[in-house]
């Protein structure tokens, strides 16, 4: 086991990081917190710094949960701006022992239980909100609380749960509206996708589209019963898949009966050189992105790459307007969801990108990026096959009709409301790298 003492000395933050995320629930809580404190300290992160030292018994102050101050044990007011900060700065799983033990100090603080509950979402700990919310079911208010547990029921697997939660809820005022409307957004595509997918612990296509309204076009064929369920961690990105996606995505089109009338790639690189080449194959002319235009094809590469003005131009869909992403972060969700994603990665190097490759005898080398124009690289797209990896035979069948069955079966619930961002990748868990 890593020494995280000697992480923090080394300056590992990423590292010691890693170590606190994996073991947060076993150590001792002050620990944790002095450990916290040096990495936020070698980070700038001074409200954190400031919060982890009053836990750590180096600080503190006094304030609503109970008193400040230097004492043996941190009161219920440190361990609260602890966890405030901890998921604040992106690391809620270092949140969630803090929060518990103020829980401990004082029972029923529903402050508290909502802390609780927005650091255990924030990890994907879907299940766990709903049990806080339950422990203290006779606490909590229809808005935010009710509504959280519907969500996270939701987002853990159990439909049912949140329909029913969901179900008993009166109007919201203007602060939770948009909350209740992406919700009931949600349980309408579940409802619609129903009859041609499980919605189970392996269905990552039908939970894609429930969660985001965003139809899967292919499923990783490696790894699928080692941990990764259908998503990619790396990939080395091809020709042949590129152009695999692309047919997809036409039997899709085909399905929902969309029939676009030009192609608007996004400005970066990657995405000009998709673009180009779905033009090409569909036949449409191409031309620039104009965000509100009714019957685009908007294709991106990965969206990660993507200029923030134009992505924001595209948060609400325009009539008959469809945004294709070939390659979606699924670690890092871009801040707008794609009606058409080709496939979920973490990390991903497009063909004519620099990486590293495996030749044809099996030796990794480095490759330099290809500097030629986009037209000539998308025509390496147009010119190649499609590739169906046979992968390592663990996965199910996913053959290329299946996209297309599910939009036919829930056109209904697709291309509806704003391209929200998917922060959780909800039922359906996949490993990651650290």
């Amino acid at each position: 086991m890593d020494d995280p003492q000697a992480l923090l000395d080394d300056g590992d933050i990423p590292g010691l990081l890693r170590h606190l995320r994996a073991n947060a629930e076993e150590m001792d809580l002050r620990e944790l917190a002095r450990l916290l404190e040096g990495a936020a300290a070698a980070s700038g992160f001074d409200d954190l710094r400031e919060a982890a030292a009053a836990v750590a018994g180096t600080g503190g102050r006094r304030g609503r949960f109970g008193r400040g101050g230097r004492s043996r044990e941190p009161g219920a007011q440190e361990l609260y701006d602890f966890g405030y900060a901890c998921v604040e700065r992106g690391v809620a799983t270092l949140a969630v022992p803090a929060l518990r033990a103020a829980l401990e100090l004082q029972p029923g603080e529903l402050g508290l239980v909502r802390e609780l509950v927005s650091a255990l979402e924030d990890d994907h700990r879907h299940a766990e909100a709903v049990a806080a919310l339950d422990a203290h079911a006779a606490l909590l208010e229809p808005w935010p609380d009710r509504y959280l547990l519907a969500y996270n029921a939701f987002l853990s697997g159990d439909v049912a749960r949140a329909e029913e939660t969901a179900g008993a809820l009166p109007a919201p005022d203007e602060t939770w509206t948009p909350a209740g409307e992406r919700l009931e957004r949600m349980l309408a595509r579940a409802r619609a996708v129903r009859p041609v997918s499980p919605l189970d612990e392996l269905d990552l296509r039908g939970w894609q589209f429930a969660i985001g309204g965003t139809v899967l076009l292919s499923l990783s064929p490696h790894g699928f019963d080692a941990g990764m369920t259908g998503r990619f961690a790396y990939l080395g990105d091809g020709y042949g898949q590129c152009r695999l996606m692309i047919e997809r995505l036409r039997l899709v089109l085909d399905a929902a009966g969309v029939r676009p009338d030009r192609v608007a790639p996004l400005p970066d690189r990657s995405s000009a050189i998709l673009g180009l080449a779905v033009a090409e194959l569909f036949g449409l002319p191409a031309g620039p992105v104009e965000p509100g235009r009714p019957g685009a094809l908007v294709v991106a590469y990965d969206l990660n790459d993507a200029d923030g003005e134009v992505l924001a131009g595209l948060w609400e869909r325009a009539e008959g307007q469809v945004l294709f992403e070939h390659a979606t972060c699924w670690t890092s969700p871009p801040p707008i969801t794609a009606d058409v994603s080709g496939l979920l990665h973490q990390v991903v190097v497009p063909p004519w990108g620099a990486g590293l490759r495996a030749g044809a005898d099996g030796e990794v080398a480095r490759t330099e990026p290809d500097a030629r124009p986009a037209e000539e690289v998308a025509a390496e797209i147009v010119r190649a096959e499609p590739d169906r990896d046979g992968g390592d035979a663990a996965a199910p069948p996913d053959p290329d009709g299946a996209p297309a069955a599910l939009v036919a079966a829930a056109r209904a619930a697709w291309l509806g409301g704003p391209r929200e961002p998917v922060r959780s990748p909800g039922p359906v868990r996949s490993s990651r790298f650290a």
